[in-house]
């Protein structure tokens, strides 16, 4: 599969949500609490830090890390349009590099914290991926991963029901049939796939702790207003043994993930962050 792929070039020139910003800081917002969680801050989250989000594009992500009270950050990407555009807006406070993520520029154990939201499946190797940010990684490091399920029903960016379901032929077609695009580019793991991404990590499983209290992780984008106070309220107060029978279709995975043993910091939650096993 990857030897017939090629590298997604200029991503922020043909998809628009990497220019939304007021969306991608809501979601930098969510990540930057699942972290203060993990580390156990509740400012300055990542005061004295060395940080990189991989896959930064226009960069308002990689800004908000920097707004935390990192360091030093760094944006990666290949998207050279979207880096022009961070690099001006944010430069002063954010460096911002033109790299592969399967040739990150930097030593190895040198990165305290990394971000990889929502990028393996436009990545033509995301194993290849992995490999280098386990790589980079300091020994007490946290690695935060927003990933897509291929089992989720709505597909995210053609929002065409189960068409991450389909094989890559079938795809392409359903996708044309409906005028979303020439080719259906992105692909998704299941659960067990993606546990077997994260070997050699220990990762904690932040899914059920943000659904349930949206409101402690700023991640009132995933259900708002009414729907969302119910379905936390709800999810709050199931039984973990129920909610891990929804696993397998959960449309997106949050874990945060070590190269040690290090494990949670921060508060009590109604849904506790859980342990996932690697394969």
């Amino acid at each position: 599969m990857s030897a017939e792929r090629v590298a997604q070039l200029e991503y922020s020139e043909f998809q628009a949500a990497m220019l939304d910003e007021e969306k991608r800081r809501r979601k930098a917002a969510k990540i930057v609490a699942v972290l203060g969680h993990f580390l156990g801050r509740e400012e300055d989250v990542l005061a004295g830090l060395t940080v990189a989000d991989i896959g930064c594009s226009a960069g308002f992500i990689a800004d908000e890390l920097a707004a935390a009270g990192a360091s030093r950050t760094f944006g990666v990407d290949i998207d050279v349009p979207g880096l022009r555009k961070a690099a001006q807006r944010f430069g002063e406070r954010v460096e911002f590099v033109c790299a592969d993520g399967t040739a990150l520029p930097f030593p190895d154990g040198s990165i305290d914290v990394l971000v990889f939201n929502h990028i393996y499946e436009h990545v033509v190797d995301p194993d290849a991926i992995m490999a280098e940010m386990r790589r980079v990684l300091s020994a007490d490091g946290v690695l935060y991963l927003g990933l897509g399920n291929r089992l989720g029903v709505m597909e995210p960016h053609y929002k065409l029901p189960f068409l991450s379901y389909l094989p890559p032929a079938a795809a392409d077609r359903y996708v044309r049939l409906f005028g979303r695009a020439d080719s259906y580019y992105e692909r998704y793991r299941t659960r067990r796939g993606l546990r077997r991404m994260v070997r050699g990590l220990r990762v904690w499983d932040y899914t059920f702790p943000v659904l349930a209290t949206p409101a402690a992780f700023a991640g009132d984008e995933l259900f708002g207003g009414v729907a969302g106070r119910v379905t936390g309220g709800v999810l709050s107060r199931l039984p973990r043994p129920v909610l891990r029978v929804l696993l397998p279709v959960v449309p997106t995975y949050l874990w945060v993930a070590t190269r040690g043993e290090r494990r949670p910091a921060g508060r009590s939650l109604p849904q506790p962050p859980e342990s996932v096993r690697p394969l």
